[in-house]
């Protein structure tokens, strides 16, 4: 069972919480070599379409966050995160709340995510906030390089 949440402010993020989010996802092991954490930050935070959502605590430290997205029909969660010191106190549950309501609020009716292989010790987390597996499979094709 979780502690009981811990108060935090859930607010947009701002550029100069970058270091601060990007240390967490860090922290968390969300980063891969192939992304560039901050410019996801920066992408995210500079879209219409797009932002970085970030809890601070009482002293200001960013402790959790989520990028949330959508293309007009599908809402996407990425970076879901919550400080590991912090864990099971609500941050993460809060954080995919608050991108379900930033989602709703622009009209997008379905919010999903994907989990790295490398990751599945998380899906019993999205389970239990009603999230389910799909039938799908992702394809990707990078767009830059040879």
């Amino acid at each position: 069972m979780d502690a009981p949440a811990v108060d935090v402010t859930i607010r947009p993020a701002e550029a100069a919480d970058e270091a601060a989010t990007v240390a967490l996802w860090r922290a968390c092991g969300l980063v891969v070599s192939y992304n560039d954490p901050g410019a996801d930050f920066r992408f995210a935070h500079a879209g219409r379409a797009s932002d970085v959502l970030v809890a601070v605590d009482a002293r200001g430290r960013v402790v959790g966050s989520v990028m949330v997205g959508h293309d007009g029909h599908r809402g996407w969660l990425y970076y879901v995160a919550a400080d590991p010191g912090m864990r099971s106190q609500g941050i993460g549950r809060r954080m995919v709340k608050a991108a379900e309501a930033w989602l709703s609020e622009r009209g997008v009716r379905k919010a999903e995510l994907m989990v790295r292989q490398t990751n599945a010790g998380v899906m019993a987390f999205y389970e239990r906030l009603g999230f389910e597996r799909s039938a799908v499979l992702v394809m990707q094709r990078w767009l830059t390089g040879d």
